[in-house]
């Protein structure tokens, strides 16, 4: 999940538009707008101050990374790969599945 994702989640289930939620952040509400189309990114910091304006937090704690190399592989593979190409994939596994 991106941090627009994030952003845009936590508004929706506060109930709060974009410029209810830029009020609280004293903000413009364009930058909201930024943010939920992932046009930017906002830094840490910024986004636990937004999701926190909408009632939630986002706990912070390392975690141990273990590395799955048959993920690593497929992701790869997929990144070699043009856009057209993904998706002509992706829908291939559709028809095959339905």
């Amino acid at each position: 999940m991106t941090s627009g994702q994030l952003i845009r989640q936590a508004r929706l289930t506060a109930g709060l538009s974009q410029s209810e939620l830029a009020g609280r952040v004293r903000l413009p509400r364009q930058q909201i707008v930024r943010w939920e189309g992932e046009g930017v990114e906002p830094g840490f910091s910024t986004l636990r101050k937004v999701l926190r304006a909408c009632g939630f937090d986002l706990p912070v704690s390392l975690m141990r990374y273990e590395p799955d190399p048959e993920r690593e592989r497929v992701l790869d593979d997929l990144l070699g790969k043009s856009p057209e190409r993904r998706l002509r994939g992706f829908v291939e596994r559709l028809e095959d599945e339905g």
